[in-house]
């Protein structure tokens, strides 16, 4: 098995670990062992204060509770997002074609509208009575598209 992240080029880590960890049930992930904060870890390994951010006590990282999924990893960069992603996350919620369109429909609506509510903005909505779907593409805080259906 190979370890790996998935690291997200972003503007402001701690909005986007915020947004996403109420988006994927995650939570921002503890400093490594023997450091107490993560900015105590980037000074060992030769970050520079002037590229730390101010408060001592972010976290630009989420790790899944459970252990199962991929730590996620908010990489700040200087310039902001400007093309439609390559990569981006489907949040299943809808619960297969083994429940009713109309169900999933409502399923995939509310959660929308919670993520709306934390930050998120629709991008376009799918619904196609005929070929039995329902989703939707919206786009976190600095814009990267990700679909909920």
């Amino acid at each position: 098995m190979v370890d790996w992240q998935l690291t997200v080029d972003c503007r402001d880590p701690a909005r986007l670990v915020a947004f996403w960890a109420e988006v994927l049930g995650y939570v921002p992930a503890p400093p490594p062992v023997g450091f107490d904060t993560w900015n105590d870890w980037y000074r060992s390994v030769g970050v520079p204060d002037g590229e730390l951010p101010d408060d001592q006590d972010a976290v630009d990282r989420l790790v899944d509770p459970s252990g199962e999924g991929p730590r996620i990893w908010f990489q700040p960069v200087p310039e902001v997002k400007v093309v439609k992603n390559r990569l981006h996350l489907d949040i299943s919620v809808g619960g297969g074609r083994g429940v009713p369109l109309q169900e999933r429909r409502r399923r995939v609506d509310e959660r929308v509208a919670e993520l709306v509510a934390i930050g998120a903005t629709v991008h376009q909505v799918r619904f196609d009575e005929a070929a039995d779907h329902h989703g939707t593409v919206l786009r976190d805080p600095e814009g990267n598209e990700f679909c909920v259906f």
